[in-house]
């Protein structure tokens, strides 16, 4: 974005094998994103995938970059939302697609040299077989964060609701998973997730900013786009900074109807609160 910030600003975008594109990133396919965003002033964008492996790194390299941006990172919300694959089915036919279409995605990010995102794929638990579905995840969340390190990428792993999965809620969950397995990881922390817990926001950064990948970014109301006068953007920055974050932060929220608007509005918020801190 500008120089007031030290992280690179990206976008939530869907990549080509998504249709329709996922709700809270930019609602326009790829090549179109790229090049608004690049206008905007962003400098890269987050990609979510659905069914893409290394095979398509080269053309969504050259996409992205010919807008002057760079890939960040690599999302898999639309293995589940799109298409209800999750690690934890009762079907093993269903984890084992899941699972596969994680592992394409961690392919595709080492190519790339980006790290891999997990959320709401890691699925829901049914009543009598929460400890058979923790065991099914957990084994197959080592699995891809030691492919995505084979791969030169690194698994992020991201603390959500209850309301999109039974599996590591809080920052504090999340980080013994990555704690306990035997290649690098990290964390996504998502405002609007924490919010949805009750986990402070700014707290949650400031103990965990060091293996924190990626920060998403929403209004803490309604989770749209980033308002002007935020006064949470400040503190957050400030504990970034004092945290020793190295990452990215990425715009995940819905679009209001017109993405080209929302992401303005959101680079603008960010923008006058670089300022304000400077």
């Amino acid at each position: 974005m500008t120089a007031r910030l030290p992280w690179p600003l990206a976008y939530t975008v869907s990549g080509d094998d998504c249709a329709p594109p996922m709700p809270l990133g930019f609602a326009a396919p790829l090549t179109e994103a790229v090049h608004a965003l690049a206008e905007l002033g962003y400098d890269g964008v987050e990609v979510q995938v659905r069914e893409s492996g290394e095979h398509a790194a080269e053309a969504l390299a050259r996409t992205v970059a010919a807008a002057g941006l760079k890939v960040l990172g690599i999302g898999t919300g639309p293995v589940a939302a799109q298409d209800r694959l999750t690690l934890t089915d009762p079907s093993p036919d269903v984890r084992r697609h899941a699972l596969s279409r994680l592992l394409g995605a961690a392919r595709l990010a080492g190519e790339l040299g980006v790290p891999v995102t997990l959320g709401q794929t890691r699925g829901t638990f049914l009543p009598g077989l929460a400890d058979m579905q923790r065991g099914w995840a957990e084994h197959a969340v080592r699995q891809l964060a030691e492919e995505a390190a084979d791969r030169g990428s690194r698994l992020l792993l991201e603390p959500q609701s209850r309301a999109n999965t039974s599996l590591w809620h809080t920052p504090d969950e999340a980080h013994a998973v990555i704690d306990s397995l035997d290649a690098p990881a990290g964390l996504v922390l998502d405002t609007h997730h924490l919010d949805a817990e009750g986990v402070d926001v700014v707290r949650a950064v400031t103990e965990h900013a060091s293996v924190t990948g990626c920060l998403q970014l929403a209004a803490s109301a309604g989770r749209g786009p980033l308002p002007v006068g935020d006064p949470r953007l400040p503190v957050l920055f400030t504990a970034l900074r004092e945290g020793g974050f190295t990452g990215w932060l990425t715009l995940e929220h819905t679009q209001d109807g017109d993405s080209t608007k929302a992401a303005a509005r959101s680079w603008t918020a960010l923008d006058a609160a670089a300022a304000a801190l400077s």
